[in-house]
């Protein structure tokens, strides 16, 4: 991923030094588990664990000669350590140490998105409580439907965004997993045992069954969840992008004080953050589709999977990790315009009270279709005519013989829309 997208701490979790700490990690708990199966001596462990240590840049120059990272590693940390360094690696296939370690970097970064996820969270509920009233016209098919509080909208988003939190949570758990079992992963030159201690030394649990490699459903299942957490946040910024339209003025991301708009038109505030997570959203569904064929792999190892998972992990945590920081920064800097927002369901002359009409008409005996028929009927012509609804409702004896101005009055009350709001929140914020 480049630096523009890049948090530090999402950048360490992928980092060689990071990557070849994690290698180092289950080497050195490779080799306490021989100790306690009596396989090594404690004193070789010492050795190993006091010299243990390696160069970036001198794996980088052996790996130019040998062209096999795990060996050029090994090699590096050999240098070092001396003539104990034959215990290190003993009946181990390289992507025990590779899968295992894998894992370790994904629940690193898993970490850092879950905290994001939390932190979108809050936002959303601080915007949503403080919006629990806030009318705004609803929209269905990018027609004015019926007015909504503004809250519901957030909330909406919050309940899903709790349900991401627990898929990621989930499939974090999934690959929360370690891998120990040699070249065809049938434990032929290595204890099952092995593999127990190191995983509880490193807080894994060992794979149930493997090949030489952990199967790859785990990883996809990851990379979709991303995806759709990802989605979550596109459909958001997206509502937002909308809502910014000049022609609604309705919510504006927030505009730094020495900003700029545009290089040719000092008027305009765009709304970047929503249209760059937007873009990384698109980038992060098509990692997931690589996941996903990486799936397939000849017999019991090939490797197709590494060269695009060096890719598609990093990037896409990345990618989400960056795109989470943005939407918590336009929810901490939301600017909601509720004048504007009366304004837009005003200019729909009141039609959208026509579903609250048609339900009195019918509950004074009307059938459903001579009803919808009635209230269409004024509907459209307060549209067409720029009428008020409700006028054109009181001019037309056709339905006023059906009901009284009282009932009419309590039609057209704005306090219908949110009268249950707190019903709804009380289901989502404990």
């Amino acid at each position: 991923m480049i630096k523009r997208y890049t948090r530090k701490e999402m950048e360490f979790v992928w980092s060689d030094q990071c990557k070849f700490d994690n290698w180092l990690a289950v080497e050195i708990a490779a080799c306490e588990a021989h100790v306690e199966l009596g396989n090594i001596q404690q004193s070789a462990v010492d050795v190993i664990k006091a010299k243990a240590a390696f160069d970036v840049e001198r794996i980088k120059e052996i790996e130019s000669e040998i062209h096999h990272d795990v060996i050029a590693f090994l090699t590096s940390l050999a240098e070092n350590i001396g003539p104990e360094s034959r215990f290190v690696h003993m009946g181990l296939t390289s992507t025990d140490v590779v899968d295992t370690a894998f894992c370790l970097q994904i629940q690193a970064a898993g970490k850092l998105l879950m905290r994001g996820l939390e932190q979108v969270l809050e936002k959303l509920e601080v915007q949503a409580k403080a919006n629990k009233t806030t009318l705004q016209m609803g929209r269905t098919h990018g027609v004015h439907a019926e007015p909504l509080s503004f809250g519901l909208k957030l909330t909406v988003w919050y309940s899903e965004m709790q349900r991401n939190y627990e898929r990621l949570r989930i499939a974090l758990e999934g690959l929360a997993v370690g891998k120990l079992s040699g070249a065809v992963g049938n434990y032929a030159n290595l204890d099952p045992d092995i593999e127990r201690l190191v995983c509880q030394t490193l807080s894994l649990t060992p794979a149930s069954a493997s090949t030489q490699t952990l199967q790859r459903d785990r990883h996809a299942h990851f990379m979709t969840t991303l995806a759709i957490i990802a989605g979550s946040l596109e459909k958001m910024a997206t509502e937002f992008r909308a809502l910014q339209k000049t022609e609604f003025g309705e919510v504006y991301e927030p505009f730094d004080k020495l900003q700029k708009g545009s290089s040719a038109m000092p008027h305009k505030k765009n709304p970047i953050l929503g249209e760059r997570i937007t873009g990384l959203s698109r980038l992060i569904r098509s990692y997931a589709l690589t996941a996903l064929e990486n799936q397939a792999l000849w017999h019991e190892r090939d490797i197709s999977h590494s060269s695009a998972e060096r890719v598609i992990f990093p990037d896409a945590t990345i990618a989400l990790d960056y795109a989470l920081s943005l939407m918590i920064r336009i929810l901490d800097g939301l600017v909601v315009c509720e004048d504007r927002m009366m304004a837009n369901i005003n200019g729909s002359n009141r039609i959208f009270f026509s579903q609250p009409l048609l339900l009195v008409l019918v509950n004074a005996g009307l059938t459903r279709e001579d009803a919808y028929r009635l209230v269409q009927k004024q509907a459209m012509r307060a549209h067409e005519e720029n009428v008020d609804f409700q006028e054109a409702i009181m001019s037309d004896e056709s339905i006023m013989n059906h009901v009284t101005h009282e009932q009419i009055n309590d039609v057209f009350s704005f306090d219908r829309y949110t009268k249950n709001i707190d019903k709804i929140y009380q289901k989502i914020y404990k």
